[in-house]
């Protein structure tokens, strides 16, 4: 049964430029330009029409846009819940300008070994990771740290926990690596790993959809029942001020916004389009967490129960139930 019939979630790309080269993506070898404040300020106001509760300001490394604490800003002006995921590189020298306007701010990290993160991230980001922790903390910030997980890297899971998170007081978000139109970002994890990945989850300060879990036992998401719900729980925005459809990953079709986002998500042309989410033959075996997380939330299913308590457990914890309650 569908809970929510509105998108919920916009995934908005400041740009695709990176400054750093991880093994596991391909954005940064993108030419990408930067997100124009004036379409930000209109596109916001859309997606509020739209129903739309968190941005995304992403990338790319959305700190690489000199405008980001603007955005953010205007976002947190109109209501919205507001993340951004960063390497950590750039959050130091804006971490003054940012302050108090990100609801969840993500610091990637996937190992407690410096060489072993830095050669992942394809640029020694590891002390700057750690530095972006301190700066944080001082500036009375709750940064969570993001773990991609990856077979090769699990080991540091038990580190980064009672080194780094627990001692600082930070969520551990387990981030497992995923696989979509038969790219595979990193091996897949075994029946085994994911038993021992899903107990992990459970300890307090850590954070691990359980549907996650469920859906790669499952084989993904599969083109005859699917469970992707992406194209109308998710709006992305592309730095061309785009919108692309079903999905940033698939990427099947870009439409100009031109100063009418709401008008254009609800034309023909894109619902068409969108109503093949989750359908299409590269839809198959999809993993993709930051599309499936929105669509377990909205509409009842066994992921949906899954999902309740690891989300329940993390909103708790950030108190951002509290703002959603006062929208």
């Amino acid at each position: 049964m569908r809970l929510v019939h509105h998108p919920v979630l916009c995934n908005y790309y400041v740009t695709y430029r990176c400054n750093a080269k991880c093994s596991f993506c391909d954005i940064w070898e993108k030419p990408s330009p930067y997100i124009q404040l004036a379409d930000v300020e209109q596109n916001l106001r859309d997606l509020k029409k739209l129903g739309v509760s968190v941005i995304d300001f992403t990338g790319g490394e959305p700190l690489l846009h000199r405008q980001l604490p603007e955005f953010l800003a205007l976002a947190r002006e109109l209501g919205f819940i507001t993340t951004v995921t960063t390497n950590g590189l750039l959050y130091p020298k804006f971490a003054e300008r940012l302050r108090g306007k990100v609801d969840m701010l993500h610091f990637s990290l996937d190992s407690s070994e410096r060489e072993q993160h830095d050669r992942g991230r394809g640029v020694a980001c590891y002390d700057f990771v750690l530095e972006s922790i301190r700066v944080a903390k001082e500036l009375g910030e709750r940064p969570d740290i993001l773990f991609t997980v990856f077979r090769q890297n699990l080991d540091q899971l038990e580190a980064v926990y009672r080194d780094i998170t627990r001692p600082n007081g930070l969520m551990l978000i387990l981030n497992p690596a995923f696989e979509y139109n038969g790219v595979d970002t990193g091996e897949q994890l075994t029946e085994a790993e994911l038993d021992a990945l899903s107990a992990f989850g459970k300890r307090p300060g850590v954070y691990l959809n359980e549907a996650f879990i469920e859906l790669r036992r499952d084989g993904g998401n599969h083109v005859a029942a699917p469970v992707c719900r992406a194209a109308s729980t998710t709006l992305v925005i592309s730095p061309h001020n785009e919108l692309v459809l079903p999905c940033y990953h698939l990427g099947t079709k870009s439409f100009p916004i031109e100063g009418r986002l709401h008008e254009l998500y609800r034309s023909e042309p894109v619902q068409q389009l969108a109503a093949l989410e989750g359908r299409l033959p590269q839809c198959e075996g999809c993993t993709i967490n930051c599309y499936m997380q929105p669509s377990f939330a909205v509409e009842t299913s066994k992921y949906f129960w899954q999902a309740l308590p690891s989300t329940l457990k993390y909103n708790w914890y950030k108190g951002t139930w509290k703002r959603m309650l006062t929208r």
